[in-house]
């Protein structure tokens, strides 16, 4: 769903680049007390990001030669809150602009506010509702999360739709339906994957799992949880580099469906080449340039990637997280 260059108009990318920084900004500073709270989030956070580029690599076939992608914002959300999984996605979008020319700079805030804050912030009221009325354990956790992971790409779609029409791309009521109908199979696909993470965690660390989450098994201890989160963020690493680099190279050709749909609907041509703003991308289309082999240039790009949205991360998060100095010197101690 990432929105290339020239499929939105100037003014509606330069409005929401100001939504996104404004909301960015914002879940910064709700993050910073979370993060200082309970440190062991920091590499997490970290972590979950580099899963998500890892995982968006992979582009699963929904039928009708159109594939889909992992979102992963209401993963992240379920298991680190709204705000950082904003922060999280804007990371990853950020580093699949800039570096693998996936998704329009001049469309980045437009991406940020589609995927990291529609698709993120958004359905975290729906999950928390959820999560009230149904029982306690696990299965009401993951359900819960479930729902809210499809309704997100709902929302994210729609968004996308409204900004096509808005642009003069394509009508709303072509776009709308479109985008919707085609998004509503992928996001079954977002919440098996969904199921599938927060499941895993649950069963490994629940004491890590938020306190809403209502689990049974639930532990407790921070001490405990910041002297082994470690072995859960190298887990969760090499699932991640794993992905990258053995799934990535065998991921689905298809068009997703926002290529599909404006190939469909005609108006493709509006992302020509000459309206890409950012050309100096070093792995434009996950790949390394000097390696002749398609899949091994793929893995080996989306290896670069999901080591450098973790390293970016945590040293990025740490500085989110990091308490401000004291007065008369005191934090130089």
């Amino acid at each position: 769903m990432h929105v290339p260059d020239g499929f939105v108009s100037g003014p509606i990318n330069a409005t929401t680049a100001v939504v996104s920084a404004a909301t960015v900004g914002f879940a910064m500073w709700r993050a910073q007390r979370e993060l200082r709270e309970k440190e062991f989030r920091v590499p997490l956070l970290a972590t979950t990001a580099a899963f998500v580029f890892a995982a968006q690599m992979l582009n699963f076939p929904i039928g009708g030669g159109t594939s889909g992608h992992f979102l992963g914002a209401v993963t992240v959300a379920a298991l680190l809150g709204p705000w950082s999984a904003c922060l999280a996605l804007t990371l990853v979008l950020t580093i699949q602009g800039l570096l693998f020319g996936d998704g329009g700079i001049s469309a980045l805030g437009t991406n940020i506010l589609n995927m990291g804050i529609i698709g993120g912030i958004l359905p975290c009221l729906l999950m928390r509702g959820l999560r009230a009325l149904l029982p306690s354990g696990r299965g009401g956790y993951v359900t819960a999360a479930a729902v809210a992971s499809w309704v997100s790409v709902m929302l994210a779609s729609s968004a996308c739709a409204l900004e096509l029409a808005l642009s003069g791309t394509s009508p709303i009521a072509i776009a709308f339906p479109a985008m919707v109908g085609t998004h509503a199979v992928i996001g079954i696909g977002e919440a098996l994957i969904c199921v599938a993470v927060l499941t895993a965690v649950a069963a490994a660390r629940p004491d890590i799992v938020p306190s809403w989450a209502r689990l049974n098994e639930r532990e407790s201890g921070n001490r405990f949880a910041r002297r082994s989160v470690w072995a859960l963020v190298g887990a969760g690493l090499t699932v991640a580099i794993s992905l990258a680099i053995f799934g990535s190279p065998f991921a689905s050709s298809s068009p997703d469906g926002l290529e599909k749909v404006a190939a469909d609907k005609g108006f493709l041509q509006s992302s020509s080449a000459e309206k890409t703003v950012w050309t100096k991308a070093p792995f434009p289309d996950y790949q390394v340039g000097g390696i002749r082999t398609e899949k091994v240039s793929t893995g080996l790009a989306g290896l670069i990637g999901t080591v450098l949205v973790f390293g970016l991360g945590f040293a990025l998060i740490k500085v989110v997280a990091r308490p401000p100095a004291k007065a008369g010197g005191a934090g130089m101690k």
